[in-house]
């Protein structure tokens, strides 16, 4: 097979074997026959999951030999997104890609001093009740900003329709970048590890809560308003960044991270299957804002399933639903001390979370697992929470009655392969979820 891979501006031509395991096969609901063995050409199967609805989720699948690129840095992996306008592309990743190489310092505007920017606007010196909007751009703050547009421009990439973005092997990925899969059609991304972008420069808030916060920005992968996209066999992590590394300023975290998975602005047709996402506060977020301008958007959208993903290590928000007709089923949700929930209840949520498996250590309740945010039915049937089956809403009510929650999101979910047995979750996920397990 000949596939392109880049240096600069120019492209060379390659050989590239590509072998893929029975266990592709067996996951992704296909037969030998029905799926080709190069894993970049290979489809959604029918019935797996929202992105299968309609028209189904192909990628490119169909890309020609012009449109198949191996890319080793940020750099061709950009040029390769941008080439060929929306022709179906296949994109295969080899090796880590650093969309930060050069480090932080390298996208600070002249100027910048986070020295200066601390002093100036220590709760001491500034207060806590002016926010900086108006701060002008010579400022620490306008500084600040003019270097967050950098890393903006610098570390999103911009995906068309009709692309498969595939990791070659079991070390392929992406530190620091941010996926931005932003109205467009038809997008699959495999078999890669993401560790999460650092924001280089967090704002201060001073106005946020009573004692000021700092705030960030970059998601790993953002679906905006986008429909047929298939996430299968990934890994989203805080990596090298946890926040339990990072520093305290004005007596609050430094926080460096926003979401690993936003699928938001009346995106639909979602699969999320097979990843494993792990060590991170703020994780997925179906549905941004309960604003009525919003909602106008995202009534009738933001269908999504999620199954055979392994949740380990997080906070909260795997995932926090508003509108979004949502299928959660053969999950496994691994707690740790710092755990706060998993399924957020939001705005006209339509959740149905069923035949997963929850592991909680000891002085963790089951009654945590459903967060009420708003007044919202959910389905949760056949759970089981470490190895026993558990009622999710029951116990929730029982233990946190302030909040109780109604029983039938008001829809049954049609569009799954195989649903295994709770019981067996743990084993079946934990030992195929993530990357590095499909070529």
């Amino acid at each position: 097979m000949n596939t392109h891979i880049w240096h600069g501006h120019a492209m060379a031509k390659v050989g590239v074997l590509i072998g893929c395991t029975a266990l592709v096969l067996a996951v992704t609901g296909t037969t030998a026959q029905a799926q080709p063995r190069d894993p970049g050409r290979q489809t959604l199967a029918a019935g797996d999951g929202w992105a299968s609805d309609g028209t189904g989720t192909t990628g490119g699948a169909a890309a020609d030999a012009a449109h198949v690129y191996t890319v080793t840095t940020w750099a061709e992996f950009k040029a390769a997104l941008e080439d060929g306008g929306t022709a179906p592309k296949i994109i295969r990743v080899k090796g880590t890609i650093d969309a930060v190489a050069e480090g932080c310092d390298s996208l600070a505007a002249p100027g910048y001093d986070f020295d200066a920017y601390l002093a100036t606007y220590s709760p001491e010196s500034w207060g806590l009740d002016t926010d900086l909007s108006a701060e002008p751009d010579d400022s620490p703050e306008g500084l600040r900003r003019v270097s967050a547009a950098h890393q903006s421009t610098s570390i999103k990439a911009n995906v068309p329709a009709n692309t498969t973005i595939i990791g070659v092997g079991k070390n392929a990925g992406f530190k620091g970048a941010s996926l931005q899969i932003t109205r467009v059609d038809n997008v699959i991304v495999r078999n890669l590890t993401f560790e999460s972008p650092v924001d280089c420069f967090p704002q201060w808030d001073p106005t946020d809560g009573s004692t000021g916060n700092w705030n960030s920005e970059y998601d790993t992968a953002v679906v905006y308003g986008s429909t047929h996209v298939w996430l299968d066999h990934n890994t989203f992590t805080d990596g090298a960044h946890p926040d339990s590394a990072a520093p305290t300023y004005f007596g609050m975290l430094y926080q460096q991270h926003d979401g690993e998975l936003d699928i938001v602005r009346g995106a639909d047709y979602v699969t999320a299957s097979w990843n494993v996402f792990t060590e991170h506060d703020k994780t997925i977020l179906i549905g941004n804002s309960d604003s009525e301008s919003t909602a106008v958007g995202d009534r009738g959208h933001l269908k999504v399933t999620f199954h055979h993903n392994l949740f380990s290590g997080l906070v909260e928000r795997a995932p926090r639903v508003r509108f979004g007709q949502v299928d959660s089923y053969n999950n496994h949700f691994v707690a740790d001390d710092t755990y706060a929930y998993s399924f957020g209840i939001g705005k006209e949520s339509q959740l149905v979370a069923e035949h997963n498996a929850f592991t909680l250590p000891d002085g963790i309740s089951a009654a945590k697992v459903l967060k009420k945010w708003n007044e919202a039915p959910v389905t949760a049937a056949d759970n089981y929470v470490n190895g026993a089956p558990t009622d999710l809403i029951a116990v929730h009510n029982a233990g946190i009655p302030a909040e109780t929650l109604q029983s039938g999101a008001g829809w049954t979910p049609t569009l799954r392969t195989k649903v295994d047995s709770p019981k067996a979750v743990p084993r079946i996920v934990d030992r195929g979820a993530g990357a590095g397990k499909i070529c």
